[in-house]
């Protein structure tokens, strides 16, 4: 693996873990209802395994949907602090946000149970299969999702450990960001945000691109680099000139530019609406979502599977079938001239790119965004002024509503309307409306007959709750 490898967490108590029918044991997840946990424990049980978990979202006699999904997944669920580690647990898993102060830590701590972190636990199971891991800053949900299609298409009956909810999954009642296939390959999302992506390693590294996000590009391309090292063969998109700088010189790089040198590059995207089209080599290929960056991540996954040997016209029929995920340019419709999108932007490029993929629906894009928490908008103050200045028109606008707060010691010294008066300053049509509930009686005097309205926001899970709610408000009287 090479000395960088040692980058790896702190351990864990035990060393490899039952992940099949033949090695079954009872896993206990502390923070169940988050995607990467719920995924894990979803991917656990469809193995065979015992499952079950707390989180704090779950509250007695309150409706959770992810717990019922959960539940109907035959993974039992309880509020955290009720109890659930017993003597029957195994193995007890927590994520990043869990602290030793939970009492469902302490009765394990107590009971002596090992406790591994969720990253640790995903890098034994990458080790039982033949594991793709999808690495960048932007892109990863839709590409293991992509790819996952594309392989299920193939009957190569794959697994997936991912980061959002397959629409064609979440309509058969799942949570839909897992699934266990008999098959060989397995895909998960490798992720830097946490440092986790140097624990993993993977039959195939894929890398998407390189754009500041949590850390620094210097501390990124480090981590991408021990990937790089991890990674048994390495494809990279060619178009991101720093994740260029990490390439190998694999045949299966892939480059979306035009008049490309690249083995495997993308020619003639056309976009209508939400659907766009594309051509690599004599192959056209479409795909139900819109803008550049959507085919950037097909292309990523036609990597993938042309390496895999699976023809050009099986991953077509693939991506033509492909409904998407849950809040990844979510499309609701259109209502009164008024098309409503949601979307997990919440870097400065992915907003960027976001607002972009839009503004094909209509003459004017209103753009709204929930900021993540006080640090992240801080680091990436002007770098989100600049990308977002970039992109938006003259008809069209931003909105901003105040920054999530997750709870804990955050400083609150920054403010969206902060970074709205640094727009206003540069010409652009921004707008503050610090209580998102007051956001559309606000902004009704602003639609007009063709109007794409786009939120955009992540870390916070009430914002696809919001959604709903934005989406029943435009049925009203949506011009004011």
């Amino acid at each position: 693996m090479g000395a960088e490898h040692q980058d790896k967490g702190s351990g864990s108590d035990v060393q490899h873990v039952g992940f099949a029918k033949n090695n079954a044991r009872h896993y206990f997840f502390i923070g169940i209802a988050g995607t990467g946990m719920s995924a894990i424990a979803q991917y656990l049980k469809a193995a065979g395994n015992q499952v079950s978990g707390s989180d704090r979202q779950f509250q007695k006699d309150i409706f959770n949907e992810s717990r019922a999904a959960l539940v109907a997944a035959g993974i039992p669920c309880f509020e955290q602090g009720s109890g659930g580690i017993d003597d029957g647990v195994d193995v007890v898993v927590v994520s990043t946000a869990i602290e030793d102060t939970v009492p469902e830590v302490q009765d394990a701590r107590r009971l002596g149970k090992p406790v591994l972190k969720r990253s640790e636990l995903l890098a034994q199971i990458v080790e039982t299969k033949k594991t793709i891991a999808i690495g960048g800053t932007s892109g990863k949900s839709t590409t293991a999702a992509m790819l996952y299609e594309i392989l299920y298409h193939a009957g190569m009956k794959p697994s997936i450990i991912g980061g959002a909810g397959l629409t064609r999954l979440i309509r058969e009642g799942k949570i839909g960001n897992a699934a266990h296939g008999e098959g060989d390959w397995l895909i998960i999302e490798a992720d830097e945000s946490d440092g986790s992506i140097v624990q993993y390693t993977p039959e195939i590294g894929l890398l998407l691109n390189i754009d500041k996000d949590h850390q620094d590009l210097e501390e990124l391309e480090r981590l991408f680099r021990v990937f790089r090292t991890n990674s048994k063969q390495f494809i990279v998109n060619l178009t991101h000139p720093l994740s260029a700088r990490l390439s190998k010189g694999s045949v299966f790089d892939f480059d979306c530019k035009e008049n490309s040198s690249a083995f495997m590059h993308a020619s003639g995207f056309q976009q209508k609406g939400p659907v766009i089209v594309f051509h690599v080599e004599d192959h056209s290929f479409l795909v139900h979502s819109p803008g550049r960056h959507t085919m950037e991540n097909a292309m990523a996954a036609l990597a993938v599977a042309h390496s895999l040997g699976i023809h050009w016209e099986v991953c077509a029929d693939a991506l033509r079938q492909f409904e998407g995920i849950y809040r990844r340019h979510q499309v609701y419709g259109e209502k009164n001239g008024v098309t409503l999108v949601d979307d997990f932007a919440h870097n400065p490029v992915k907003c960027a790119r976001s607002i972009e993929a839009c503004q094909p629906f209509s003459q004017k894009c209103i753009a709204w965004f929930q900021p993540h928490g006080y640090a992240p908008t801080r680091f990436l103050r002007h770098d989100f002024v600049k990308e977002i200045a970039k992109v938006i028109r003259p008809q069209d606008e931003i909105w901003m509503s105040e920054i999530y707060y997750a709870g804990g010691t955050a400083v609150k010294d920054i403010s969206a309307n902060d970074l709205i008066e640094d727009l206003k300053a540069l010409g652009v049509n921004a707008y503050f409306v610090a209580d998102r509930n007051d956001l559309l009686a606000s902004m009704r005097p602003h639609f007009t007959p063709s109007t794409t309205l786009l939120l955009m926001g992540a870390r916070d899970p009430s914002l696809g709750d919001f959604a709903k709610e934005v989406w029943r408000g435009v049925g009203g009287n949506s011009r004011g």
